[in-house]
């Protein structure tokens, strides 16, 4: 992605942004300064508006690890399509995210790492709702290229 750099930070990368921002507005707060501004709940909602992009990204993440589970682990043919394109459909959202936002990359490895247990416990237990084994599902460990790239399970 290019970066214009005359553009303003908001515009570059909306997450850092916030963060620096909510930064700014507690040092404003800490020094007093004398304006009729709630500075601390300020920074509190710019703080949690790039929170929620990075919430949103965590859930988009956790979406594709399951449905790479599923089709890695289950035998089932007729929802096959769905889950591959729910994973195509996530990871372009998840694109468009990294562009408003491209500091969020940085926390795709560990967000991913907190993906895998949880997916790996819903999905064993939707597996065994329809009567298939699970036990592959131990084994299945995701990178943050197969899981944000291209890669697809056969």
């Amino acid at each position: 992605m290019v970066h214009v750099m005359n553009k303003p930070l908001y515009e570059q990368d909306f997450f850092r942004w916030s963060e620096e921002q909510a930064r700014a507005l507690r040092a404003a707060a800490s020094m007093q300064i004398n304006a009729a501004l709630d500075w601390d709940n300020l920074a509190e909602e710019i703080e949690s508006l790039g929170r929620s992009e990075r919430r949103e990204l965590g859930s988009r993440i956790q979406v594709i690890v399951e449905h790479l589970m599923k089709l890695q682990a289950s035998s089932a043919t007729e929802p096959r399509r769905g889950w591959r394109a729910t994973v195509l459909r996530e990871r372009g959202l998840i694109e468009r995210l990294f562009n408003d936002s491209p500091s969020l990359r940085g926390t795709a490895t560990e967000m991913i790492a907190y993906a895998i247990p949880r997916a790996r416990a819903l999905v064993e237990e939707e597996l065994a709702a329809h009567g298939e084994p699970s036990a592959k599902l131990h084994s299945l460990d995701y990178t943050e290229d197969q899981v944000l790239g291209d890669w697809l399970p056969a």
